[in-house]
């Protein structure tokens, strides 16, 4: 079992991972699919090749505090640039891959950055365009081979080039720099992925990763217990703060394993080949899986459809603290011939899933819970390490809760019902943006910008985003995440964002559940077009009850009154949502904001 007791003296990142890298030596450490099986990479060669390159970039001329633009999937080489490019003394910039030319060029301006690793040439199309009109990038280094042109602007060097160092030198060479290199020094500068406009870059200090890494590592110690063959399987972009503290820093800090996925299409899949302990998910993948699960299940006959409705009638009454003695009997049969084949799914051996980036519909919890799969929901964002608070077993899960603020964070709420934090993981301001750094540290308290409450036993629990919450033309508050959570839990519905700021009700905008559409088109002897089908009133109408449903829970103020259909699904690809799947509000608004009004002229 890992000691994670030194993680509170730890001076920096690089230092733990080599200490981490020296207590494992030859174990494997990260692992990638390479032609069809997953091959390892130990602890001691990710240190060799961290150590190489970081003195590689110092021979470039890189210098202290110098940013560094790193674009790439997750995969090894992710880590080790990271790493790479910290023991240097410089500073990680991560962007999304998802990021055209615009958005590279606006991180490239605002960091001046004066490098960039880029993984393979399909990602560097868009952002090599981007380099050349910012004008601050010496160097840009290939992963993978790039093809180049000849009147560029920068030096061009090959990431195996890179890598023929002496190692013993090169690691002789980082302890002595990282030596100089504090708790308060910035590690990297994460760029918000811009639900409300452009991203703003985060100062992220070396300090605040590791307080994050702390505070969740007891909670896995404390609660679950910290095995010598602990796996995390990485999907979410390591870009975010999310999983670059949580599915990177985390696991190091435990001495943990890191499997990368394949990505969405395959996840299933590497779920059950990997069989991670840990799995750090956002609340939209929880949608994706839980109707997948529901979807098998249905096709398994009468008892698996029985012992599935039993169970979550079950769970939905612990999730109210009610138990009930007639119950047992059947929970036993749940626990032999239901529960032990869902876990199978998830690889058989998951202590839990942690929930974070986005708010998760608290049925979804209750569901996974019920089908015997821990989901612990966090709270937290990327100027404050990002993770807050964390529900956890000892504390007691509520679903409704976050859980209580993690060791070593401070939190009040504020008079207006802001959640106020302090502490080592809050950032230490935005990168050249004074006046946003000012509004948002207010007398040595981060101002989340979101409104919450602590219950009786401390748990947070969030109501809304102070600036997302809808006020309507009579003052009342609404919260949209809650209807929209609501509404992406019905079969028919695979996306919305409810609308109505100074407006006389709420009206949503919908995007249909595309297997929902095609077995309603089989059963209508429709032909599947999606956009013909939104046409048809059969279909509206179908739609309209699944709404109702809906409206069935909610308040007067809150039930949505009309919908319209959303001209296609939001994406990551047409900017109307993040890299980790939260819808961008202000984008659909200007997109859709003429057809929502003229709801209210119907």
């Amino acid at each position: 079992m890992t000691d994670i007791s030194d993680l509170k003296a730890t001076k920096n990142v690089v230092e733990l991972f080599l200490r981490r890298a020296d207590a494992r030596g030859s174990d494997p450490f990260l692992w990638a699919k390479q032609q069809g099986k997953w091959q390892p990479r130990s602890w001691a060669e990710v240190t060799a090749q961290v150590c190489t390159l970081a003195q590689a970039l110092v021979g470039l001329g890189l210098k202290k505090g110098d940013r560094v633009l790193l674009v790439s999937e997750n995969r090894p080489e992710w880590l080790i640039a990271d790493f790479a490019i910290m023991a240097a003394g410089c500073i990680t910039v991560p962007a999304y891959v998802t990021n055209t030319e615009r958005d590279h060029l606006h991180v490239l301006d605002n960091s001046g950055a004066a490098a960039v690793i880029v993984a393979n040439d399909k990602l560097a199309k868009p952002l090599l365009q981007a380099v050349i009109r910012a004008g601050s990038v010496r160097h840009v280094i290939g992963i993978e081979p790039l093809r180049i042109s000849q009147a560029s602007n920068f030096d061009y060097h090959e990431w195996a080039g890179l890598l023929t160092g002496d190692a013993v030198a090169a690691r002789t060479a980082v302890e002595a720099r990282i030596a100089g290199i504090a708790r308060q020094d910035t590690a990297c500068i994460i760029y918000t992925s811009g639900t409300g406009g452009s991203p703003r870059g985060v100062l992220q200090h070396h300090g605040a990763l590791l307080c994050n890494v702390d505070g969740a590592a007891r909670i896995l110690a404390e609660d679950f217990g910290i095995g010598e063959d602990e796996a995390f399987l990485s999907f979410l972009p390591l870009s975010h703060a999310y999983e670059h503290t949580g599915g990177q820093m985390l696991p190091i800090g435990v001495g943990a394993q890191i499997y990368y996925s394949e990505g969405l299409e395959k996840l299933a899949s590497n779920i059950e080949e990997v069989r991670p302990t840990i799995m750090v998910v956002v609340p939209r993948l929880f949608e994706v899986l839980r109707a997948r699960i529901i979807k098998q299940i249905e096709k398994q006959g009468k008892l698996p459809n029985y012992l599935m409705e039993r169970a979550l009638a079950i769970g939905t009454l612990k999730a109210a603290g009610k138990r009930r003695l007639r119950d047992k009997p059947v929970e036993l049969v749940i626990d032999k011939a239901l529960r032990p084949k869902i876990r199978a799914k998830f690889g058989g051996r998951l202590k839990a899933m942690v929930s974070g980036g986005a708010p998760l519909n608290p049925e979804i919890g209750v569901f996974f819970d019920a089908m015997g799969l821990t989901v612990l929901q966090g709270y937290g964002q990327t100027e404050a390490g990002p993770v807050i608070a964390c529900n956890r077993p000892k504390a007691g899960i509520k679903m409704d809760t976050v859980g209580p603020p993690m060791y070593g964070v401070e939190l009040r709420i504020a008079e207006d019902g802001e959640i106020l934090v302090r502490g080592e993981l809050v950032m230490h301001g935005y990168w050249q943006n004074p006046d946003e750094t000012a509004k948002a540290l207010q007398n040595g308290w981060l101002h989340t910008g979101d409104i919450g409450h602590l219950d009786a036993k401390g748990r947070l629990q969030i109501t809304d985003r102070k600036k997302d919450m809808i006020i309507n033309d009579k003052g009342d508050n609404v919260s949209p995440q809650k209807i929209e959570g609501m509404l992406t839990l019905q079969n028919e519905i695979a996306q919305a964002m409810a609308y109505g700021d100074r407006r006389p009700h709420i009206v949503g905008l919908v995007v249909p559940d595309a297997e929902w559409a095609l077995d309603w088109a089989r059963t209508n002897d429709e032909k599947f077009d999606l956009k013909a089908l939104q046409g048809l009133p059969a279909f509206r109408s179908a739609v309209r009850r699944a709404v109702d449903r809906v409206n069935q829970d909610l308040s007067v103020v809150e039930k949505v009154r009309q919908f319209t259909f959303a001209d296609e699904a939001f994406t990551i690809e047409n900017e109307e949502m993040t890299p980790s799947l939260k819808i961008r509000r202000h984008k659909l608004k200007d997109r859709y904001g003429g057809r929502l009004d003229g709801l209210y002229k119907a």
